[in-house]
């Protein structure tokens, strides 16, 4: 082993022990709050579906032909690319790195305005309580009060990982627990059955629907932080689906069931009332609690990933090196007042409309990613799978069709504003790539790294496009994932020709 082997030998030792790995439980908590966190936020479903039953068997149904689907996709390409940066990543590997960088785009503003929810829903949930939170003089005031205190706590390094977060998924849960086994003695199973079709908002049901049960993909940005991630996401992400669904339809059982209340008043915040209404004002306040805990698990958990996507597209040379900078609590500082900054100017809205926004552009983010999926099934047969999707080429496709359908529905039923402002996010992402490759060229802004125009020799076996995308390749399993070529001078021959474009970036 070479000098420089031994030197990043080294700094790997000492950046494993200064960031312990996230293991099974731990992995659970994480993705657990970046799609859900709870019920907090489900109780506009009954209202956009007339009722409760269009909203029980969305979460019955929808898990099968959306969440699953993705979840699965997600332990395939996680493991097979166990690097920070996710599904940037992948497309890069499919599509190239400007496909790469667009995707990165969509899914980090749409992961802005998830963020910029969770503030939102959580006045919602205190102007139960506390009527002056609907006036704007108390509620801009709180909005960024809250922004500037949970950024700072993301800055300090306190991020939803290790048991902590699964203590606070406990804390956030129980209240709901304790609602659904008060309410078993009034539960009236014909009230589940309601529905009034004439009051169906559809396109707020489909958007309810899709950001509840979205963002499986999202844990795969820190998959580089992952103790195990061949064994450990797979796992991960089943126990993560059945805490999810069983955090929606248990309360919503709960309180649909036992309460006769008109689906009109079924807003966001709604469940404090429905806790108190069954168990009493100290269960309402518990709830609210809850929420409060749950809205700093959400925002923490989301702007974490957020911000390590931007330093893992610094560190594949797709931004400026300054997106990698750290703080001294090992933060990318920048990178999270890039994604706080979005959250204020975002937080001003409704809750619908940032859902209807943020809903339209993941659409178009997962379209990408999966036919990412089924074109690496194709074009790269032997790729390095730790976990792979049970089904051949043919099948895993069909895995795709549904919620690929369910994305394009979703995009249909958005209204022209919704299609407007995506129009413009898309138009600044096409525009932003060649500006920031004409900045790297004129050295504008500095970006640290830089990929080779030839593999190494020490990588004749196989080179994968994640050791492309690096200046280092970090360990084993990021070696050889693209090794289907059939002889060494034909992989040489294609990585110089992918080497070609990447290098378009510096």
């Amino acid at each position: 082993m070479g000098e420089e082997g031994m030197v990043s030998d080294v700094k790997d030792t000492a950046a494993a022990k200064t960031n312990p790995k996230l293991t099974l439980l731990p992995l659970i908590a994480l993705i657990f709050y970046e799609v859900s966190g709870g019920p907090f936020g489900v109780e506009d479903s009954v209202r956009a579906g007339g009722g409760p039953l269009l909203s029980l068997l969305g979460f019955l149904v929808f898990p099968l032909i959306w969440s699953i689907p993705e979840a699965l996709v997600t332990a395939e390409l996680a493991t097979s690319f166990p690097e920070n940066g996710g599904y940037v990543l992948w497309i890069s590997a499919a599509f190239g790195p400007f496909w790469g960088f667009q995707e990165g785009f969509w899914k980090w503003f749409s992961g802005v305005m998830d963020n910029a929810l969770y503030p939102v829903l959580f006045l919602d949930y205190l102007k139960h309580s506390f009527p002056i939170f609907n006036r704007m003089v108390a509620r801009i005031p709180a909005l960024l009060g809250i922004t500037f205190s949970l950024t700072y706590l993301n800055y300090r390094g306190l991020h939803i990982v290790g048991f902590s977060a699964v203590s606070l998924a406990i804390f956030s849960l129980c209240p709901f627990v304790v609602m659904a086994v008060l309410s078993i003695p009034r539960i009236r199973v014909k009230q589940w059955l309601v529905v009034d079709f004439k009051k169906v908002d559809w396109r707020g049901y489909f958007n309810s629907m899709f950001w509840n049960l979205n963002y499986w993909d999202k844990a795969s940005t820190l998959a580089g932080e992952v103790e195990n991630p061949s064994k450990t996401f797979p796992k991960a992400l089943l126990g993560a689906v059945v805490v999810v669904v069983s955090s929606y339809l248990i309360p919503l059982l709960a309180g649909t069931g036992a309460l006769n209340s008109p689906s009109s008043e079924w807003t966001d915040g709604y469940f404090a009332e429905v806790g108190m209404l069954i168990g009493g004002v100290w269960l309402k306040w518990w709830i609210q609690a809850a929420s409060a805990m749950s809205n700093l698990g959400l925002f923490e958990a989301e702007m974490s990933s957020d911000a390590f996507q931007l330093l893992g597209m610094s560190e594949m040379g797709m931004l400026p090196s300054i997106f990698a900078s750290r703080s001294k609590y090992g933060t990318p500082t920048i990178s999270i007042l890039c994604s706080a900054t979005g959250v204020i100017f975002l937080s001003w809205m409704s809750f619908q409309e940032i859902l209807e926004f943020l809903n339209f552009l993941y659409a178009i983010g997962m379209l990408l990613e999966f036919a990412a999926f089924i074109k690496l099934r194709i074009k790269k047969p032997d790729l390095h799978r730790p976990y792979k999707v049970p089904f051949q080429t043919f099948g895993a496709t069909m895995l795709c069709l549904p919620p690929s359908l369910l994305l394009v529905l979703v995009m249909c039923l958005a209204s022209l504003r919704t299609f407007l402002v995506s129009g413009v996010v898309i138009i600044v992402g096409l525009l932003l790539y060649p500006i920031l490759v004409h900045a790297k060229d004129r050295r504008w802004a500095q970006f640290d790294a830089e990929q080779p125009t030839d593999p190494p020799n020490n990588c004749s076996d196989g080179h994968s496009v994640v050791s492309q995308l690096h200046q280092e390749v970090q360990d084993e399993s990021s070696v050889g994932l693209l090794s289907d070529l059939p002889s060494a001078n034909a992989e040489q021959e294609s990585l110089k020709i992918r080497s070609g474009e990447v290098s378009k970036l510096e």
